[in-house]
């Protein structure tokens, strides 16, 4: 099955009324997405209500991708608010139950930063995350161009297979290393993720003081989506859940160009959440 959404519920102003309560964002979001990107766990690990809430206010089959916290990625490059790696770990795990219990966490995603490099003490860390998340199932997505350089590229497929990662393949500006480029690799698992960045390449790059808004405002086109539908169905033929988001949300484009790509595919998803109806 293909599951495709978008990266967080709360800005998606193209799904619902200027008006509408925060509370019930997910709901609507959920009439139109079987699948939603979980972003806020990336900045705090979040407390488990808030995933049972979520749950609640979901169908039965909807799935979330949880984004692991920056402390687990390496992104908080200062001291971490736990009392050891295996501390912050045991909690994020924790904060997953509500989704596992319910069985709506497709996966958790691992998310490197551009630093993070293809070298042996980063390859004996992803084994390291990986038997501390232990059954639950983990997606990883690297930012370094190394990682897929030739004389690594066989390799690091190899790795990630063994280690039975689930691949996230990106669409993203081609901006020098801290960039990857288009890999259709399933590695033959049960899942594949693929995430949608936009092609802003000249706000790839940019740390200015908005530079997460600059560097995801892009709007795919229909050329654009149209190329990927072959890719979809060759990774559809390869893996039993396909799982699309799309991540250029500066401009309000992810959610339109969710629904393009779903029209594209000539997708009709059952057993969503009802939809809110108009006044007139």
């Amino acid at each position: 099955m293909i599951y495709i959404g978008v990266t967080g519920w709360g800005d998606q102003d193209r799904l619902y009324g200027p008006h509408t309560s925060p509370r019930n964002k997910l709901k609507e979001y959920a009439g139109f997405f079987p699948t939603v990107e979980v972003d806020s766990s990336f900045y705090a690990i979040q407390p488990i209500k808030n995933a049972q809430r979520w749950v609640e206010d979901t169908p039965p089959s909807f799935q979330f991708i949880v984004k692991a916290y920056q402390g687990m990625t390496g992104h908080s490059r200062g001291d971490i608010p736990f009392e050891t790696k295996e501390h912050m770990f045991q909690a994020f795990r924790d904060s997953l139950t509500p989704y596992i219990v319910s069985n709506k966490l497709a996966m958790v995603l691992f998310q490197f930063p551009p630093w993070f490099d293809c070298k042996r003490e980063h390859v004996e860390y992803l084994r390291w995350c990986k038997k501390q998340m232990g059954d639950i199932p983990c997606a990883l997505e690297f930012r370094h161009q190394s990682w897929f350089r030739s004389s690594f590229y066989d390799r690091t497929i190899q790795f990630m297979n063994k280690e039975e990662w689930i691949h996230s393949i990106c669409d993203e500006p081609q901006s020098g290393e801290g960039s990857v480029p288009i890999v259709l690799e399933s590695l033959g698992k049960k899942s594949v993720l693929i995430r949608f960045h936009g092609r802003n390449v000249h706000g790839w790059q940019k740390r200015t003081e908005n530079w997460r808004e600059v560097r995801y405002l892009y709007r795919y086109n229909q050329k654009e989506l149209r190329q990927w539908v072959e890719h979809i169905k060759k990774l559809e033929k390869e893996t039993e859940h396909l799982y699309i988001v799309f991540n250029n949300n500066s401009g309000g484009d992810a959610a339109d160009n969710a629904l393009d790509l779903i029209d594209l595919l000539g997708i009709e998803y059952e057993n969503l959440a009802p939809r809110q109806l108009d006044l007139f």
